[in-house]
């Protein structure tokens, strides 16, 4: 497979890999610390990006890892696949209800005030989609700096509409979602999910303190099945069951795997 060089010239980009993890979790037990297939969850993330890094390497870049987990600390210091700063999650952002953009943030803060330089990105990579490839992260990658634009999220083909097979309850009985007068589904707009996999923030636009969708955000689609929601233990055995699917029909998952180091 080929890439193509997304760097600056001379001005080479600087890019911040985040991975955000707290200790805990009520769907699934410790799931940032998990294994999957053998391996543990979270080198997966780590893998893909040390993949990328290596066709690219006009690229500068930092990864750090946010969390309050000890345990997923050691993890990924037992792999030598590449550098990671360790940014200790704060207690005010460790509660149930802060948001995921709010740590990035000050993994942003951090790290920029202990390297010394700014970014021209950050990009976030989520510890429970371990199947991504190096393309999505070349495609997420490339948006951002073709479209300018505050956000680029990864997405999926939308497996139900709100205009036609999502209803809610109302105080008179169940309704559609979204009202509309579309008598087919070739009549909506083009309707996406986000799957949560990976998240381009431009640096001026994450330190506003805004959230995602108070500024302009593109999309980049992934592939459809290849990731889901882990929130309960069977997500993480059905995932299981896909992954290995894909690392024996296509090569550019396989390598992901493939290219874990890890110290047992």
């Amino acid at each position: 497979m080929q890439y193509t060089k997304i760097g600056k010239g001379d001005n080479r980009m600087r890019i911040l890999f985040t991975i955000c993890g707290r200790a805990g979790s009520k769907g699934i037990k410790n799931k940032n610390i998990q294994n999957f297939l053998g391996k543990p969850l979270a080198l997966y993330t780590l893998s893909a990006i040390h993949l990328f890094l290596k066709v690219h390497e006009d690229i500068e870049a930092d990864i750090a890892l946010n969390t309050d987990s000890p345990e997923l600390v050691n993890i990924v210091k037992r792999s030598d696949m590449c550098p990671v700063d360790w940014i200790p999650r704060k207690e005010s952002l460790s509660g149930d209800t802060v948001s995921k953009v709010s740590v990035i943030r000050d993994t942003y803060l951090e790290m920029k005030t202990e390297k010394g330089y700014d970014y021209d990105m950050i990009v976030d990579m989520d510890i429970t989609s371990p199947l991504r490839t190096l393309r999505d992260i070349q495609n997420l990658i490339e948006k951002m700096e073709e479209a300018k634009s505050d956000v680029v999220f990864t997405v999926t083909d939308a497996r139900r509409n709100p205009y036609f097979n999502m209803v809610k309850k109302s105080d008179k009985g169940y309704v559609r979602v979204i009202k509309s007068d579309y008598t087919a589904r070739q009549q909506t707009p083009a309707l996406y999910d986000m799957n949560a996999s990976m998240y381009a923030y431009n640096p001026q636009f994450l330190i506003s303190g805004k959230e995602i969708f108070q500024g302009y955000c593109e999309v980049v689609k992934m592939y459809d099945t290849g990731i889901l929601d882990l929130d309960h233990e069977n997500d993480l055995e059905l995932m299981e069951v896909i992954a290995e699917y894909l690392y024996s029909k296509k090569e550019e998952y396989a390598q992901v795997k493939k290219g874990i180091s890890y110290i047992f």
